[in-house]
């Protein structure tokens, strides 16, 4: 007797640590966090030094920089969801093992189809970490208000990781070889390792029957389809070429059968009735409308700094810096303003936000306005991460806990969606607007102008062909149209963003906070597991 009473009160020691800890759980979920949001925009800095050695061919050079995210978003439901079975701790450390091995392979390799091979798997270890670490931060505070505010500092950190990126590759590149960029996650992952092992409590979602593997497979191979075919468009392939056709319709029947499956089950891999709640599917639509105009708009943007202002890439990464500190303080202050105006109006205001950027960025002209930019910057990177502070946070309140995995890994599926549907669609925005103006320029041939239609760097590639004076007219005549393509492009953007005001409008108009238990099933198991060892 004294010896149940004994270990009931060690497990209850244990337990009230784990939860005096949390703080320490977000620590490292978040170091998880910036290593792939890193990896995700580290490479694209280092493409010229990587095609130089390697030689990869053109499609080759795709499947490096592209087979990371699309690799990663196929895979999230997938292992979002298997995590919720066998323990997300266990896929959130088994993905840190196979990063790191991933991260050497990478540094290492000595063709392409060696890198193309090794940023797969670092795709599949990002699939691991991503939903593991929301599905995890989900269990550790089970009371929203605290909740709110861890993922506030989760979602500051994610925007670090994707400014970092880029800065972090060009200073490597200036000291080691091209391989140093993905080195540096192999250090990283043998501290968090044994950090995470030690520190992360376990977790599993209290659901009955089997794993539904064929439906995983399904999922995957659907989205893995969509993506593809996303990618292809966002990059200016043809859209009724039978490479961007295909993949998009298998993708698409792939996902139907998968949803039609889920509903004759019993034992749904996704629960889809999740669906049915007003909150989560509209955070949701939110986080792919947010997603779609930031992303299309970095890339606008970076194109514009460099090309239309002759921007180093460095000089391009420190001028958008403004937005990504704009985002931390969103995300830090993102809990108390959920507090203060609820789900309801602050989704729509940050959309609103985000709308009067865009529209007062359509100010900027060949000249270089860098007022006019900070200001523009800041107010994008403010809105558009109380956005997606607050979808992220409604979406995740509103999945039962034992659905963490599941419902962590469709909000990161909708982000990666939004973002190649964004490239996709806002590019091709820009692309009808840019071209038209490349049409009779004087002393320029039909097919030069033709070929500069293209881009923007294509046609300066054009100019210098020609050279003299229709050299110099074709330049300035791409460069008017390309400011011209931005303008149309962002006023596109702004009409999306106050479509997503007016979806915000079907949120809770105020913050329903319950109250938390004290020891949480992700402590208990924890603290079980600990005794029973």
């Amino acid at each position: 007797m004294s010896g149940t009473t004994t270990a009931a009160a060690a497990l209850r020691r244990r337990a009230a640590g784990a939860g005096a800890n949390r703080w320490v759980v977000l620590v490292v979920l978040c170091v998880s966090l910036l290593l792939v949001a890193v990896d995700a925009t580290v490479l694209h800095v280092a493409v010229p030094a990587v095609s130089e050695d390697l030689r990869p061919g053109g499609i080759e050079l795709l499947w490096i920089v592209d087979v990371y995210p699309l690799v990663c978003a196929s895979l999230l439901i997938l292992f979002g969801t298997l995590g919720d079975r066998v323990g997300r701790r266990r896929i959130l450390l088994l993905g840190y093992a196979l990063f790191g091995v991933a991260s050497g392979l990478a540094a290492l390799a000595d063709t392409a189809q060696v890198l193309i091979v090794a940023r797969a798997l670092l795709g599949v270890g990002g699939a691991m970490i991503m939903p593991a670490t929301l599905s995890i931060l989900r269990q550790v505070f089970p009371d929203r208000r605290e909740r709110a505010l861890a993922i506030g500092v989760w979602s500051a950190v994610a925007a670090v990781g994707a400014a970092v990126g880029p800065l972090l590759g060009g200073f490597l590149l200036e000291h080691f070889w091209w391989g140093s960029v993905f080195l540096v996650n192999i250090p990283l992952m043998l501290v968090s390792l044994p950090v995470g092992r030690l520190l992360l409590p376990e977790s599993k979602g209290e659901r009955d029957g089997p794993w539904d593997v064929v439906g995983a497979l399904m999922a995957a191979a659907g989205l893995f389809g969509v993506v593809l075919g996303v990618k292809r468009l966002g990059g200016g392939e043809p859209a009724a070429g039978l490479a961007t056709v295909l993949p998009l319709v298998a993708g698409a029947a792939l996902l139907i059968s998968f949803v039609r499956r889920q509903r004759r089950r019993t034992h749904p891999l996704v629960d889809l009735t999740m669906f049915a709640r007003p909150a989560f599917s509209t955070s949701v639509g939110c986080i792919v409308l947010a997603m779609l105009a930031l992303v299309g708009l970095e890339l606008i943007a970076a194109q514009y700094l460099q090309l239309v202002l002759g921007l180093s890439p460095l000089e391009t990464g420190l001028r958008l810096l403004p937005l990504t500190f704009a985002a931390m303080a969103a995300g830090l202050a993102g809990a108390r303003m959920l507090r203060r105006f609820g789900p309801r109006r602050m989704v729509c205001a940050g959309f609103c936000l985000t709308a009067f950027a865009v529209v007062l960025l359509t100010a900027l002209g060949r000249t270089d306005d860098c007022a006019l930019m900070l200001g523009g910057f800041v107010l994008l990177g403010f809105g558009l991460e109380t956005t997606l502070f607050g979808a992220y946070e409604s979406m995740l309140s509103e999945a039962p806990p034992e659905q963490a995995g599941g419902a962590a890994a469709i909000g990161e599926t909708s982000y990666q969606l939004g973002a190649g549907i964004g490239i996709a669609l806002l590019g091709t925005v820009m692309n009808a607007a840019y071209a038209p103006g490349l049409s009779g320029v004087p002393g320029v041939p039909d097919a030069a102008s033709s070929a500069a239609g293209h881009s923007l760097g294509e046609a300066y590639e054009v100019a210098a062909q020609l050279g003299g004076a229709a050299g110099i007219a074709l330049r300035h005549a791409a460069r008017d149209a390309f400011v011209h393509g931005l303008h149309v492009t962002l006023l596109v953007s702004a009409g999306l963003l106050l479509l997503g005001a007016a979806m915000a409008l079907r949120l809770p108009r105020v913050m329903q906070c319950e109250a938390g238990p004290v020891e949480v099933p992700a402590q208990r198991d924890a603290a079980e597991s600990r005794v029973s060892v």
